[in-house]
């Protein structure tokens, strides 16, 4: 089990290069899963997106309230966080008071707020418009502060198997600098930096509809987010709006989403406008990397 372990993330190991590698999935007579970088008979491309996305719409989401003659456009926030929106009209008839420009504004967490008050231009007709409405976790115009994150797991040692601008799926905007370590599903899974818990997954089993899978997502006091991911279906111990410590325990790791074996997924975001990136950052002690065992090199 250990030696499949390490086959697994050894596919993965660090890169100093942000040019995505082409893996093949094959499987045998047996029926045991195989990645490569190198093609073979039978082997399909195992395609990795960057598709790291939580569904928000029931939490950030338009509450147009409708009179006579009247529409009152809210932004609703039910996240224990702040959130950046914009909001655009398009499609515009018998309208008056819609911003010929997109209206941004970054909403506490928890709040609702009023962005737009429209009227009927003639009286006894409908409104008609089609709002254009976009949203990101986070304030841009919060400064990330400098810091050294502690391990955030209990045990070990284990090993780096993709650090950042890894080949394998550490290219794209929301994980460029993210890192994957190997280890057994099960391991405790602690904050490395204190916070408030905004968003939570906890009922997916294996590979899901999520590529992210189980996770817990952390804003930190300066504007950042840490975010844990491929999490042991169940094993969440903590709830969106509550405050952890350094330390605190979160989950168990996992193999859940779009996960090549057992690690754990660590990521610091922000929000840079309209859009949340991933950031560098650096653990309080170095860390061992596996070797490619696909490559050959020990």
């Amino acid at each position: 089990m250990l030696a499949r372990l390490l086959f697994f993330c050894g596919l993965v190991m660090a890169s100093t290069t942000a040019v995505a590698m082409t893996i093949y999935k094959s499987t045998n007579a047996d029926g045991v899963v195989s990645y490569s970088d190198r093609p073979s008979k039978g082997a399909q491309v195992f395609v990795f997106r960057d598709r790291m996305e939580e569904h928000l719409e029931r939490q950030v989401y338009l509450d147009i309230k409708k009179q006579k003659g009247l529409d009152v456009v809210y932004v609703r926030n039910d996240l224990y966080a702040p959130v950046e929106v914009e909001l655009s009209f398009a499609g515009l008839s018998n309208v008056k008071g819609a911003p010929g420009q997109p209206i941004r504004r970054v909403l506490p967490a928890r709040s609702n707020s009023r962005l737009a008050l429209l009227t009927a231009i003639t009286g006894g007709k409908p409104l008609v418009y089609t709002p254009k409405f976009e949203y990101s976790l986070g304030d841009p115009a919060e400064a990330a502060q400098s810091y050294r994150y502690p391990l955030p797991w209990r045990g070990g040692p284990f090993r780096l198997s993709q650090g950042a601008n890894g080949q394998y799926s550490h290219y794209g905007p929301k994980n460029r600098y993210a890192m994957d370590i190997a280890m057994p599903e099960g391991t405790p899974i602690i904050a490395a930096r204190g916070g408030v818990v905004v968003k939570t997954e906890n009922g997916q089993n294996g590979r899901g509809n999520d590529p992210s899978g189980n996770f817990v997502r952390v804003l930190h006091d300066d504007g950042t987010m840490g975010v844990y991911l491929h999490l042991q279906k169940g094993s969440v111990s903590v709830r969106e709006g509550q405050r952890v410590a350094v330390g605190s325990p979160l989950a168990l790791s996992g193999n859940t989403g779009n996960s090549s074996g057992p690690h754990l997924h660590f990521v610091v975001q922000r929000n840079t406008g309209l859009g949340l990136v991933s950031i560098p950052y650096q653990f309080v002690q170095p860390m061992g990397v596996l070797p490619n065992f696909a490559l050959g090199k020990q």
